[in-house]
Order: C-alpha cells, then structure tokens, then sequence
C-alpha cells in the first residue's frame, strides 16, 4: 500500500534556522521539497564534491584489480589529496597530447630519415638554403632544367628532394612552393625523445595515482559527507524568509515545507512544541509533488530489488500493484526461461546465496529471497510443460513425463486436443494451449486493472467506465482466440448449450464501448462526459483496438519461451555427437556450459525487456499508472 502523508510547514525564527534544520535532521521524518538554495557556501561545497568526484572517477578508471589497504583521511586531507589526483591527471593528459603531437611528426617526417631544422638554419647562414620537397615522379620529371634539384630517395610513386633558390621562373618549369614540406620544430631525434620521456612520466604518473588507491574509501565518505553538507546549506538558503512588519528590527521568520507519513505527524508536534516552531499540516492535493512511500508484508516487498533497478515509483495518487507486480513476474519469469532445469540451477545460485549468508549469521537479503522464487517459478513451469535443459521427453525418467500437465506439455507435442464442441472436426495443438494459456493471463491482468479501478471509483458512475472497459476485454477475448488461436475451434457463430458464444462477445464489445464512451470521462455530468468523449472519438476509438493488442501482446511469453527452448536443443543437438568420443567430451561439455549459459543471459534479458513491459506498459496502462512518482526520502542524518 501506499502510506498515506501528509504536507507540513515548518515555521522558525530565521535566526533559528540552522538550528531548526539540524533538529529535523535528527528527526529524520521530513521529506523536504527542493528548494534552490544559493550562496558562497553552497558553491564551494558543490565545487569541492566536483573535485572529489572527479579524483574517484580517476583512480576507479585505473582498473586496479589488487586489493589495496584503505588508509583513513579527514575531509580535508581527502580534499587536498583529490586536488593532487587531479593535478597529476592533467598532467598525464599532457604527457598523452606530447606523445600524440611528436608520433604525428614523426610520422609526417618518416620518409624524410632523420630531420633537424638547426643544421639547415646553420647552413642558410652560410648562404647554402634548402627547401624540403615532395612530388609524384611524373611531376617531377616535367620540371624545368632552371630548376635545381638535389634528389633525397623516392618510392614507386614519388620522389623527396632538395630544391635549390633558382632565378626567375622560364616556360616550361613548374613552381614547387606549394609542394614544401614544413620543417618540424626541433630534430626528429628530439621528438623521439620527447616520446620517451613522456612515457618515462607517464608510468610515474600511473605509479603515483596507484598509490593513491589506498584513500578511495576517505574520498567516498568526504563526498558523502560534502553533500549531506550541501543538501543542508541549500535548504537553509533555500527557505522562505518573511519579515513580520516594516518596522525597523522587526522579527523574521523562515519558512519550511515538506511530506511525512500522517502516522508520524504526532512525533513532529510534539518536536515542534518542544522547540517552540509553528507547523501547519493538511492533505496533499493533485497539485503537490507528493513523495511515494510503500508499505507491504515481507513476502510482497521481495519484489522491491527489481523495482528499485527499473526505477519504477508509482505517483502517490496512483496505485500500488506490488503484489500484482511480484505475482505476475513470478509467472512471466517462468515461461519465458521455461526449462525446469535452468530453474534448478537459478535455485540453487539463490539457495548457495542465502546458505552464506546464515552460516555468516547476516541478515538475508530480499534480492536472495526473489532470485530463490525465480527459479521455482520455473522448476514449475519447466515441470508442467515436461522442459529439463533442452532434453526431448523420451530422454526423461517417465515420472517426470507423468507430472506433466497434458494439453500443454511436450511429451504430447504432436498431438491434437479436440473441445467437446467441435465433435472431433477440429482440435487444438500443444502450441495453441500455451498461446491460450497467455492470453488467459492477460485477461486475468487486465481485468485485475478495471476491477481496481471500479473500487476506486465506485462513490462514482466513472466506475460504469471500468466496467465497460472489462466488457470489452471479455469480447475481445474470444475475438482473439477466434482470429489469433484457432477460427474453428472458436468460430463466431459457436453456439455452447443455447448460448451462442461469438454473438454474446461482439455485444460485450459493443455494449462495453457504449458504457466507456458515457462514463469514462466523468466528473459529475454525463453531458460533459459524453461531449469530452466526441471531442476525443478517434483515440476511443483506438482504444478499442489496443485492447485486441494489449491481449495479444501477451504471445511474447510463448514466443520468447518457445526461442529459448529451441535455442537450448540446437545447443544439446551439436554438443550430443560429440560424447561418443572421449577425445571430444571436454569440448561437449565447453559448448553446453556456454551454449546453455549464454541462453540464460538472453532469457535474462526477456525477462526485462517483455516480462516487464508486460506489468509496467500493458497492465500499467489499464490502471492509469504514469510511474512518475519519487521515493520518500527523509532529510536525516
């Protein structure tokens, strides 16, 4: 559940302030709204948790894998020693553009042998200059005999030389200025050098950021501390400041407004009688940025790890499915990897990880506890479809066939199921039971949605609207298995002990749409209600083909579960032949471990990108959840 709160403001003497905030922080029950603080303060502390994190971003980019001895730094000693990591990385980035510069001159000068431009001033000096030239031969060779040349070496295209000061230019001869070849600013052997001195430096420069490792845990906690040190200098600067009369020295008072759970309301009176503060309180409206803060059972909050990895938050006037979140994942994570014996392995690695953990005498964590559900979500899932690491059934013991379900297990792939209805003229495969068995989910799912909408607003003929919306849903239903399933196993014109079927679903549809387009959109007048639904016709319109969608959207489950099985018996498939030779078993054994692994990662993957669309999008969307809610977080200690 969502746990109801409520909007405080905190009235102090602004000359109390920094006294008031600290006895909040203590506290640790006010969720402050953010407040743009300003000042010297706040800047240099920002700047100074810049310059920290900059420092750790420098040593964490060192990629040092040894474990080194922390050694303890005060804030100010991990201050000034940040500004040291610093200062020896932009030095390391000079060292790199010095290296850099010279191997491109070096590079440009490579066909040219050894260069010094000192030797060539010397000769100018002396009246004997020289200009560095390059040409393609055949240009060369159009050169005018005014044109004094000495040759240097040339290759299969061109040739370097020495042009010699000429007189004026006759016919025939080809100006070589915009062939010259800039001399380089000091000797090739000199940019060598610089080379090596750079790295010379550069692996000091390596060697004294290593020894610098020993303090990331001291700039950690100076970050750490820096920011609780911001987070308070900006609400400080940030609150409100009132003067109660224009007279002179009249008093001034600062003001504070934040969130606390209505069940700690009673603590915050009484701080604020004992510190003499003014506080008012009353109920958030649509119009507040109202932190979010979930209470549930233990079993239920097994399935914060995942949301808090998303990042989904549910707004505070939404709803909190996080039960409907764990059970529905739970399944979704079982079809999809869908092979009981990658469950048994996913049980294990979650068993092995709560085993250490006890043997330690450490709280288990609830990541544990949900990677441990996972996989027995698939040993069941792998058990009822008969699915044990890629394995054909006849390659199972017979009482793992035996505990198969029948009309969706393999041991029964090619056979076909025929509906009492259809009176043996048309049956469905193992493959359609399973398609029926996700659209099954996602009507379960999404009528889940409408029905909490309807309580929701069940004070209102909006609730019409949500029932509407699951009429559709049923209608629609049978549309699908219709047109997606089997149309002769599930025909329109089916008629079940008088009843005829298809009929009875195009009128929930119908009679669904009619209850949506009146009261989707109320707010206390059907006219209005039915005038806003003309304005927006199309989009209702539209409406009703995302639910055909959204239901059959849910096939992913099967399609992505049907990938990994066949993914898992092409893997057995290549490695089997390899076991009738011993020289090739540890190659066998190599490729399944990859094979099947490397499956596992991709299943992983499904499991975020389809099985958690699935509670986020489709079902969300039913629900009219936005996840643009924010965590309560306590200004605390």
């Amino acid at each position: 559940m969502i746990v109801p709160m409520k909007k405080v403001s905190v009235l102090v003497l602004d000359s109390e302030k920094k006294q008031a905030l600290q006895q909040l922080r203590c506290l640790g029950l006010l969720h402050i709204e953010t407040s743009s603080g300003t000042g010297e303060r706040l800047t240099q502390l920002k700047e100074q948790t810049g310059c920290l994190e900059q420092a750790l971003f420098a040593l964490e980019d060192l990629k040092e894998k040894t474990a080194v001895q922390q050694q303890s730094l005060n804030r100010d000693e991990a201050l000034a020693q940040a500004q040291q990591i610093l200062a020896l990385g932009e030095e390391r980035k000079d060292c790199r553009s010095a290296i850099s510069a010279a191997q491109t001159e070096l590079d440009r000068l490579k066909k040219w042998g050894d260069v010094d431009p000192a030797e060539l001033q010397l000769l100018a000096e002396k009246g004997i200059s020289f200009t560095l030239c390059e040409l393609p031969l055949s240009e060369y060779q159009r050169l005018g005999e005014e044109v004094v040349t000495i040759p240097v070496n040339r290759d299969k295209n061109s040739i370097r030389f020495l042009a010699l000061p000429s007189g004026e230019e006759t016919e025939g001869s080809r100006p070589i200025d915009s062939y010259q070849v800039t001399l380089p600013t000091c000797s090739t052997e000199q940019l060598r050098q610089q080379i090596v001195d750079s790295q010379q430096r550069l692996a000091e420069i390596d060697t004294q950021l290593r020894g610098c490792i020993c303090y990331t845990e001291s700039i950690k906690q100076a970050i750490a501390s820096l920011q609780k040190d911001a987070e308070f200098e900006g609400y400080v600067t940030g609150m409100v400041r009132e003067v109660l009369s224009d007279q002179p020295n009249s008093t001034a008072v600062a003001c504070l407004t934040g969130y606390l759970p209505a069940e700690d309301l009673d603590t915050l009176k009484a701080a604020a009688r004992e510190h003499s503060w003014g506080l008012a309180a009353a109920d958030p409206d649509q119009e507040d940025n109202v932190p979010t803060k979930l209470h549930n059972n233990k079993f239920v909050s097994l399935i914060y790890p995942l949301t808090d990895f998303l990042g989904t938050v549910p707004g505070y006037f939404e709803y909190d499915i996080s039960g409907w979140f764990l059970a529905f994942i739970l399944v979704f994570f079982g079809i999809i990897f869908g092979d009981g014996g990658y469950g048994l392995l996913i049980t294990g690695v979650g068993a092995a990880l709560i085993g250490k953990n006890v043997a330690a005498k450490k709280p288990i964590p609830p990541l544990f506890l949900l990677i441990t559900l996972f996989g027995v979500a698939t040993i069941l899932w792998g058990t009822v479809t008969c699915t044990w690491f890629g394995l054909t059934p006849d390659q199972l013991p017979q009482w793992l066939q035996n505990l198969s379900i029948p009309v969706i297990s393999n041991v029964n792939g090619d056979k076909l199921w025929y509906p009492f209805w259809t009176a043996g003229q048309a049956g469905l495969t193992t493959a359609q039971n399973l398609q029926i068995f996700c659209f099954s989910l996602a009507l379960i799912q999404l009528t889940v949605a409408h029905v909490k909408g309807m309580i929701r607003n069940r004070r209102s003929l909006q609730a019409l609207g949500d029932l509407g919306s699951i009429l559709q849903l049923w209608g629609i239903f049978y549309v699908v298995l219709c047109l997606v399933v089997n149309g002769q196993v599930f025909p329109l014109d089916l008629v079940l002990a008088g009843i005829p079927v298809g009929t009875v679903a195009i009128v929930l549809i119908g009679v669904g749409f009619v209850l949506s387009f009146i009261f989707a959109s109320y707010e206390g007048s059907i006219k209005e209600s039915v005038l806003d639904s003309c304005k927006n016709i199309i989009s209702i319109l539209l409406g009703v083909v995302n639910v055909f969608s959204d239901i059959v959207s849910y096939i992913r489950l099967w399609a992505v579960g049907l990938a990994g099985a066949a993914i898992s018996a092409t893997v057995n498939e290549m490695a089997g032949p390899m076991f009738g030779s011993l020289v090739f078993i540890v190659f066998a054994v190599i490729l399944l471990v990859f094979g099947h692994g490397l499956n596992m990662i991709l299943n992983v993957l499904s499991v975020i990108v389809h099985g958690v669309r699935l509670n986020t999008l489709e079902f969300s969307s039913h629900l009219g959840i936005s996840w643009s809610g924010h965590k309560y977080e306590p200004f605390q200690e």
